[in-house]
């Protein structure tokens, strides 16, 4: 079966009929029309060399033959090429609505770029389930667009910091110790003074379980003690560094957790596969339980952090999501997603004011208090 590849093209002005233009098919329906090649590369507005050599390059990609080609003959149709085009004509016929659709969303879409007004902010970001609320409401509300790119925390700021996008989201504990895996993980991607962080919510992160926790799950301790089955996030992701710590923490390893090589892309993917009755249990937000009728079993509260580079904070579509973030209307409709408050929304944040470790390293800097009684 051959392959279909679409495009399309930006002009003043478009043709009324709703159709993709394909350039062999425009060729075809010139020779047939024109009865003949040199008819036909007028038409098209190319030189009979050129429609000559495009005709014999069709027929080698698609292994069959075009034109009947006899000296002293006008130019003919072969009966493949006459069966191409009416097929071609048929499923532009049948596709013409959809065609015509899919125009329209294109330069609806496309206009944005053209609209002083719009700005467009690109983020990657852990996958967070108030993100795609934010998406839709800065959208509506003030011609901010966001392209979001769902990966783990670590690739995130890793993105940032490449430069393929201009804001980057990741988790992490309210209150990590500084030499925590979290401490570890984040402290080489990120660096005061060149990174800064921009409120925006904290939320509450635990144990997905079944409706009415028939198991009684409490804990990491007790699914590893009952040898309940778990399921997790990929590596790279914020929750799965947060697993790693908590199991740390317990006096537990990775091998004593049964599902711990079984991971899933998201919050909601990890709900699923426990709302199936695949897993008993999987480390994830509260949303993301509530959302698929689930029991949840709080563990902790973290920051979600939205961080950018300090250049980029003048930014137009920067700006304009700080302001989102902090308008009364958002607020209002962020506060009823479970387990979610606001923190700070929309306002800028140095890294040692959230950060732990950097202010570890700040008192490390400090030279020693005098003893006391000696004359300062």
């Amino acid at each position: 079966m051959r392959k279909v590849q679409l495009s399309y093209q930006l002009s003043a002005l478009r043709d009324q009929e709703a159709l993709i233009h394909n350039p062999l098919i425009e060729l075809l329906y010139a020779v047939r029309t024109q009865g003949s090649i040199s008819g036909a590369a007028r038409a098209v507005g190319l030189s009979y060399r050129h429609v000559w050599g495009q005709l014999k390059e069709w027929e080698r990609l698609l292994g069959q033959e075009l034109i009947v080609w006899e000296r002293g003959q006008a130019a003919q149709l072969t009966a493949f090429a006459d069966k191409l085009l009416w097929t071609e004509r048929l499923a532009q016929a049948r596709l013409a609505p959809k065609i015509e659709a899919l125009r329209a969303d294109l330069e609806r879409t496309l206009a944005l770029a053209f609209e002083p007004t719009a700005h467009v902010l690109s983020l990657y970001a852990s996958h967070d389930d108030a993100l795609p609320r934010l998406q839709d409401f800065a959208a509506t509300t003030s011609a901010l667009h966001l392209d979001i790119q769902f990966c783990g925390s670590v690739d995130a700021i890793r993105a940032l910091n490449e430069g393929r996008c201009a804001l980057a989201g990741f988790h992490a504990r309210s209150t990590p110790a500084a030499d925590s895996l979290t401490g570890r993980t984040y402290q080489p991607l990120l660096q005061p003074g060149l990174h800064k962080l921009i409120g925006f919510a904290t939320r509450v992160q635990g144990l997905m379980v079944a409706p009415g926790n028939p198991l009684r799950i409490d804990s990491l301790a007790r699914i590893a003690k009952w040898k309940l089955r778990f399921v997790n996030r990929a590596p790279g992701a914020g929750t799965r560094v947060l697993l790693d710590e908590l199991l740390a923490e317990a006096g537990l390893t990775a091998e004593m957790l049964s599902g711990h090589d079984r991971c899933e892309p998201s919050h909601s993917a990890v709900a699923l596969a426990v709302a199936s009755g695949t897993a008993d249990a999987g480390l994830g937000t509260e949303a993301a339980a509530r959302a698929r009728g689930l029991d949840f079993v709080p563990l902790l509260t973290e920051h979600y952090h939205l961080v950018c580079l300090k250049t980029a904070l003048e930014q137009p579509a920067v700006q304009a999501l700080r302001t989102v973030l902090a308008s009364p209307p958002w607020l209002q409709q962020f506060e009823q997603l479970p387990g979610y408050t606001p923190d700070h929304s929309g306002q800028v944040r140095p890294l040692r004011s959230l950060l732990p470790w950097w202010q570890f390293k700040e008192a490390l800097k400090k030279p020693p208090s005098p003893p006391p009684g000696t004359p300062g």
